[in-house]
């Protein structure tokens, strides 16, 4: 057979993807036919992987952040060999089908991240290096690099334009990941045409000024060229690198190159039939011969480079059998045999203890109490340790070179803060949490939806949970917040009456392996609540009764955080016959069995109150027509805790007059 040349390979890409959006009648072919050089190179000479083995812990990360050009990427994993055929290419875009529109790390055999928003990919990549930063600190040894891999990300002009990239970018210098290689697509094309009309930013000089290696002026259509830039690259030791590749988007098609048109739609039959001419691509639509299959598996060479790490491996199992052990059931994402009993035993005495405390620093306790059970913990605070109470007497910087690194001071970066921490748990070896006010949990509000649409294994903390947080008025005061974050699906939200149900909140988000965790927490002190051993077992199921009431309560009010220690104070006044029914986690409780939950809130009680210090609206499905909320539905004010509290109506001569009036 005929060898075929860089530029064959490439073009197979190119095709691929011109033939699938052709098809779907959708999609976005301009950037794949534009890195299609790029990415031979790559995947070719430099790309670390075994397509027979997508999950290989040692393997090198491909992240698409323009993830747009879905094509590329599924045309790369295609004909590099992974489990994706030429089937599942003739149908993207489809209805569950295994190429979607965008990447999606949980449709897609080697996609590593889902990538939509643009510049999160980036932010991802930037965890997913870090993770491999730490990782190799932790675990090698002299003689023993048995964690080196590295992150490679692709972006466009677009995700240089959203902020996250600055953010993300100036923690990648700062933090020194020379395992990142990240590759512009410098087209000077986005959707509404040429950017020269709203992005003439120096971007070689900014990224230069972040602390980063930039290598200017790569043709990336030149495969030597791309290669000469590579491997600068990797002559890096202290710096991630930015490679500026100059290339044209729709490369190849004679009237769409270098424009718009190319961006985000089908080529169009006749232009398709011209793009063949002119690069000299005689096959039909998805019509890839056996030598260019054979270009792009030659020799097996990802299955060689695992085995060669496995024999590594071994080797580093015998001298180093604890922390061999140890890498594999964090790689695993498995918890240590201990944790479950040492976490039950801490949840036990505080019980017993009954410490009247801020939730916050409730949280402080239990991650002090966990961590050290716990060396895949990583995680910090957008420049609110001190409030947040994240620091724990184990915390050690992430940018110093101590085996044990594990806290990360993010600065003011609350949206690439958070798409690193989806950056560390998808690449394994980490359960990563973050922190903030929960009001700047807006801030962040896209990457939470993304830990929660990619099942990501993160714990998001949100302190400063209502207008208990005072004179920092309006601004600072979440509203809205908490159902904002409930409405997100797989996203699991808890917002604790006191130290116990925090503590039980962290274990559960710990335990957690099928999606996010937000944890919300106050600022000022929160009464103790008496509890039995079947109630202290209850608080994980999410919502539980915490006073009785009698097998059939006349009055059920239901509650969350600051709010239950009212409620349990206005069951007082109420009567004998009125339940209070602690709700710290309404998703985790919406999960539970019919039974269980028809226990808790029997449907013959409809006299009903919930109480919270946030929008009201969300309740209507708990209390129902016959019910009353009582919540915030404007904004708060600036003045001490205890007086916005009575000044909204979170009193409990309100909650008995509400609950009265139900008749």
């Amino acid at each position: 057979m005929p060898t075929p040349s860089r530029r064959d390979l490439a073009n197979a890409i190119r095709f691929l993807a011109i033939d699938a959006v052709q098809a779907a009648n959708s999609g976005h072919p301009g950037m794949p036919m534009g890195m299609a050089d790029i990415a031979e190179v790559l995947w070719n000479d430099y790309l670390s992987h075994n397509p027979a083995n997508p999950g290989w812990f040692n393997r090198d990360r491909f992240v698409l952040s323009n993830g747009h050009g879905s094509m590329l990427q599924y045309a790369l994993l295609h004909l590099s060999g992974y489990d994706l055929s030429i089937e599942d290419l003739k149908q993207f875009r489809q209805l569950e089908s295994r190429t979607p529109g965008h990447p999606e790390n949980f449709m897609t055999p080697g996609v590593e991240t889902t990538t939509g928003p643009l510049g999160q990919g980036l932010a991802n990549a930037v965890g997913m290096a870090l993770a491999e930063k730490l990782l190799a600190q932790r675990f090698n040894r002299p003689e023993h690099a048995i964690v080196d891999h590295r992150t490679w990300v692709f972006m466009g002009d677009g995700c240089l334009m959203e902020g996250i990239s600055h953010e993300a970018a100036s923690l990648a210098g700062t933090w020194g990941l020379n395992k990142l290689v990240a590759f512009w697509d410098d087209n000077h094309i986005s959707i509404d045409g040429d950017t020269a009309g709203w992005f003439t930013d120096d971007t070689p000089a900014r990224f230069e000024a972040y602390g980063w290696n930039v290598v200017r002026g790569v043709d990336g259509h030149d495969a030597d060229a791309i290669k000469r830039a590579i491997d600068e690259a990797l002559l890096s030791s202290d710096k991630p690198t930015l490679l500026c590749c100059r290339t044209t988007i729709g490369y190849g098609s004679p009237k769409k190159a270098g424009s718009e048109s190319s961006h985000g739609s089908p080529l169009g039959a006749d232009e398709i039939v011209a793009t063949r001419k002119a690069l000299g691509w005689g096959h039909g639509a998805f019509e890839i011969p056996d030598e260019i299959y054979e270009g792009w598996r030659v020799g097996g060479v990802g299955r060689f480079r695992e085995d060669q790490w496995n024999e590594a491996f071994d080797h580093y199992a015998t001298r180093f059998p604890l922390e061999a052990a140890e890498l594999v059931r964090r790689s695993h994402g498995e918890l240590p045999d201990d944790f479950a009993e040492a976490a039950d035993a801490f949840i036990a005495k505080l019980q017993a203890d009954g410490p009247v405390i801020a939730s916050r620093k409730a949280s402080q306790n239990a991650i002090e109490a966990f961590a050290p059970h716990l060396p895949e913990l990583v995680g910090g605070s957008a420049d609110l340790a001190g409030s947040n109470l994240t620091l724990w007497s184990g915390s050690k910087s992430v940018t110093g070179d101590d085996r044990d690194a594990n806290y990360i001071y993010y600065g003011v970066r609350e949206f690439a803060m958070t798409a690193i921490s989806n950056g560390l748990s998808v690449h394994g070896g980490f359960i990563p949490y973050d922190a903030t006010f929960l009001v700047f949990s807006d801030y962040a509000r896209n990457a939470v939806r993304m830990s929660a649409l990619m099942g990501a294994r993160a714990i998001h903390v949100y302190t400063h949970d209502s207008i208990g947080l005072g004179e920092d008025g309006p601004t600072h005061q979440p509203i809205e917040h908490l159902a904002s974050l409930r409405y997100i699906p797989n996203n699991d939200v808890w917002r604790p009456c006191d130290a116990v149900e925090s503590a039980v909140a962290w274990k559960a988000a710990i335990e957690r392996v099928d999606g996010p965790s937000c944890l919300v927490f106050s600022r000022q002190n929160l009464d103790h609540q008496p509890r039995d051993n079947a109630q202290l077992g209850d608080i994980a199921r999410g919502g539980y009764v915490l006073r009785d009431g009698g097998a059939d309560p006349e009055l059920i009010l239901i509650a969350t955080g600051s709010e239950v220690g009212l409620a349990m104070k206005a069951a007082e006044e109420l009567g004998d016959a009125v339940r209070v029914v602690s709700m710290p986690s309404t998703d985790v409780f919406d999960r539970q069995d019919e039974e269980y939950r028809e226990s808790v809130l029997p449907r013959g009680c409809r006299k009903r109150v919930a109480i919270e210090a946030g929008v009201t609206d969300f309740w209507a499905k708990y209390v129902g027509l016959d019910g009353a909320v009582i919540g915030i539905d404007t904004f708060g004010a600036s003045a001490p805790a205890d007086k916005l509290f009575p000044h909204f109506g979170f009193t409990v001569d309100h909650v008995v007059r509400a609950a009265r009036a139900l008749g």
